[in-house]
């Protein structure tokens, strides 16, 4: 078999296996436990977190996104929206690429909800894409890193956090993220 070829069959195999998520669901009590893990890993990142996290009307955890692929990447996790520390549903993240990508690996997401507005326009939408709001900063080196005061006056503030295995890219960037029943 040529290179390419091989190439080719294990990048479709790895985005198929990703993208057929439901396959791999995880079931409440997993993704809490995991959620909760995210939480205490974040928080002990950097400090400021917490207090982030108080001021946050509403927040996304996906305590575990895989990504992966070769040419043709896939990504999938589950995760909750948590209001005031309660969970008030469960959540899916995915996306799908061509291009160079190439490996796998695991990550963490937490995305915050700064403003009652911004929770209500994600909340009310059907299908909310990271990549397509505007209002969403990234914060850059990662969830350990400083953030500046116009960084914090966002409506919706991304972190990727506990980067795990060979891939070159963790981003929010093209996430579609939508409710689940669970």
């Amino acid at each position: 078999m040529k290179t390419r070829d091989l190439y080719a069959a294990t990048g479709l195999t790895v985005a198929a296996m990703l993208l057929s998520g439901t396959a791999f669901a995880a079931s409440k009590a997993q993704i809490d436990m995991g959620v909760r893990h995210a939480l205490t890993q974040f928080q002990e990142l950097n400090p400021k977190h917490e207090m982030l996290e108080n001021k946050a009307a509403g927040i996304l955890v996906f305590p575990r996104v895989t990504k992966g692929g070769v040419g043709i990447a896939g990504e999938h996790g589950e995760g909750v929206l948590q209001v005031k520390g309660q969970t008030v549903g469960y959540y899916s993240v995915s996306s799908a690429s061509v291009g160079l990508t190439l490996g796998v690996a695991r990550h963490k997401e937490i995305i915050m909800f700064m403003t009652q507005e911004a929770l209500d326009k994600f909340t009310n939408s059907k299908g909310w894409s990271a990549g397509a709001d505007t209002g969403i900063a990234v914060v850059s080196k990662g969830a350990g890193g400083d953030y500046d005061t116009q960084t914090l006056q966002k409506p919706i503030l991304g972190f990727v956090f506990g980067e795990k295995g060979l891939i070159a890219d963790a981003s929010l960037a093209g996430s579609k993220i939508n409710k689940i029943d669970k």
